[in-house]
């Protein structure tokens, strides 16, 4: 028989993909347009900062109102749209294709891969918010919920938590990791943000000037993301400082000395080249996360954190319709305000954060296939998370519902002032130290192993923010040149420095300065994910793995059509035999036997 159009179009498709050449495109070394362009744009960010932080400020804010006015939606539902998106990937006929060649086994051994997903989980944003947040949710639950200080605003608050914290930021972060190890691994592409555009854009596109533009946002998006990340580890940091009792105040201006000591220090590990340093910096972090939240676990209230886990998961699950989908239309003006100090806030972070941890899952995650890496970036770090926020966030509820229920026996963590909580969230971790019922010295070490904790997380992180600036800067080069890498991590420390002083000299106004510039420098790679996901998805309809299975569905559909012309209802068989073979088995036909014989593989 001829070869129907449909099959002779699935063979071409097929054989171009499989004889294609994996090869890098475009030039080698420093990127001068890319690097030239967001350099400067960072550097007029720093400027301005120091020389007019209340203009930078007003302009923010500024772009802060419309930004969430106009576009407060597509930050909502593009977070719903992330998480339904990779799923859908992982469960359909892409989950079988491998990150790599399809006889590559993974790199790594899944216990060192979950162990290494855990550390990409834990960052300075967890300590930060990991015991202020459920508790600020508590005292203050969000708009048109439930009432403060119940049972149910303790699940509200934990549900919302693990909505802010769980699943919705890995799913951003596995669509930029899909996307990397999907182009590198197994189409040969450079680690190039404006590399997973090609399906969408076309070869000479991605290398002109539309290739660029979205390397340039990913820097920036990059820079910003991580710099809020430092910012707030500076607060905190200053936070543990007043709480020991080294200084009774903290003000901006000792934010940014702070920033300054711990961007030397990141210097001085990246100039030394000691790779080796950092990741033994990463595995100590790792550890001092763990010890700090089992000391916390039993010198807080055990029983109620244990009772807090299964009650996270499930209010997160019975809510997350309700949460999803929550805009300021459905609350005006005071739901505008939380959304954008909580629920955009994060979306925007993670959007920031997308390049970074995105690239760091893809390098892990070489030989897995899809349906196993989006399983493990969406549940791991989830998990990690839940476990988490219950020790910490539901220890600092319990002990604050323990102290309302004695009458004023037991100091509380937090008090409302005029209706709102007075919960400080740069000391808010040490205040609930102090609270735990442990020796005052085991508290004050603590504290200290709190503050080092952050310290290298700062470090860590403004490096590996670094590296990931520099790559993009040297046309996907995995060993990006010294003197760029400290560039940016410089530019990372300055940044944070400046968008602390444009919110003012309190840490609290500080925090909300972070904030503001966050979410409007986010807004344009917010749109780039989206488009990624098109790419994404065409680029993966042409995987051989694919074409083979539609292949090979469409042969058989056009063998059993032809047989059943040839034998005009009578029962027949199909037989399969290699090209070029002219032998042919005969096998008996019984009634209830639909089969047909089949031609050679070379006239089909």
């Amino acid at each position: 028989m001829s070869t129907p159009e449909s099959t002779r179009d699935l063979l071409q498709a097929l054989h171009k993909v499989t004889t294609r050449k994996q090869r890098p495109h475009g030039e080698q070394g420093l990127d001068r347009v890319i690097f030239g362009v967001a350099g400067v744009l960072a550097l007029a960010f720093v400027v301005w900062g120091f020389v007019s932080p209340e203009g930078l400020s007003a302009v923010a804010g500024d772009l802060l109102t419309g930004t969430i006015s106009n576009f407060g939606w597509l930050f909502v539902i593009a977070a719903s749209f992330f998480l339904i998106f990779v799923i859908v990937v992982a469960a359909s006929k892409f989950g079988t294709i491998r990150l790599g060649k399809d006889d590559e086994v993974p790199e790594f051994r899944t216990s060192s891969w979950i162990a290494m997903m855990f550390a990409s989980g834990m960052g300075i944003g967890l300590v930060f918010y990991g015991v202020a947040e459920p508790l600020w949710y508590y005292m203050a639950p969000p708009p048109r919920t439930v009432d403060a200080q119940t049972s149910e605003a303790m699940l509200t608050a934990m549900g919302t938590t693990m909505f802010h914290w769980g699943l919705y930021p890995w799913a951003m972060y596995a669509i930029v990791g899909l996307g990397l190890a999907y182009g590198t691994f197994r189409l040969g592409r450079r680690q190039l943000f404006s590399s997973m555009f090609v399906p969408l854009f076309g070869q000479k596109a991605v290398d002109g000037v539309g290739g660029k533009v979205i390397n340039i946002l990913a820097i920036l998006a990059t820079l910003f993301g991580s710099a809020c990340s430092l910012g707030l580890g500076a607060i905190q940091i200053g936070g543990g400082i007043q709480s020991v009792g080294l200084m009774e105040s903290i003000g901006t201006t000792t934010l940014v000395v702070i920033i300054a000591v711990l961007t030397a220090g990141f210097v001085a590990s990246a100039a030394s080249g000691i790779a080796k340093g950092i990741q033994a910096l990463s595995n100590i972090n790792m550890v001092l996360a763990i010890l700090l939240a089992v000391l916390v676990f039993i010198g807080g209230p055990t029983l109620f954190i244990l009772n807090v886990l299964p009650n996270a998961l499930g209010s997160f699950i019975a809510d997350l319709p309700h949460m999803a989908s929550r805009t300021a239309a459905s609350g005006g003006a005071e739901l505008e305000a939380w959304m954008s100090s909580w629920t955009i806030f994060y979306w925007a972070w993670w959007v920031s954060w997308t390049p970074f941890v995105g690239l760091f899952i893809a390098r892990i995650s070489r030989g897995r296939t899809i349906r196993q890496f989006v399983t493990g970036v969406l549940f791991v770090p989830t998990v990690i998370s839940l476990i988490w926020f219950s020790v910490m966030g539901g220890g600092a509820i319990g002990i604050q519902q323990r102290a309302e229920a004695s009458g004023g026996v037991v100091e509380p963590i937090v008090n409302l002032v005029e209706g709102a909580p007075d919960l400080n969230f740069d000391t808010a971790l040490f205040d609930f130290m102090l609270h735990l019922q442990v020796p005052g010295w085991l508290s004050v070490t603590m504290m200290i192993v709190a503050v080092v904790l952050i310290g290298i997380f700062f470090v860590t992180s403004a490096d590996s923010a670094s590296i990931v600036m520099g790559t993009l800067s040297e046309n996907g080069s995995t060993e990006p040149s010294r003197r760029i890498v400290i560039f940016w991590g410089v530019a990372v420390g300055a940044v944070a420095a400046a968008m602390l002083l444009a919110g003012g000299d309190e840490p609290a106004a500080a925090l909300t300065g972070l904030k503001n510039i966050t979410i409007v420098s986010s807004l344009p790679f917010l749109i780039v994910m989206l488009l990624l996901c098109v790419s994404l998805w065409k680029d993966l309809s042409q995987d051989a793995v694919v074409l083979q299975g539609q292949l090979a569905r469409q042969v058989l559909a056009d063998t059993v059509a032809t047989a059943v012309d040839r034998y005009d209802g009578e029962p027949f068989e199909i037989h399969t035999m290699e090209a070029g073979t002219d032998e042919q088995e005969a096998v008996p036909a019984t009634a209830d036997t639909v089969t047909g014989e089949r031609e050679n593989a070379s006239s089909s």
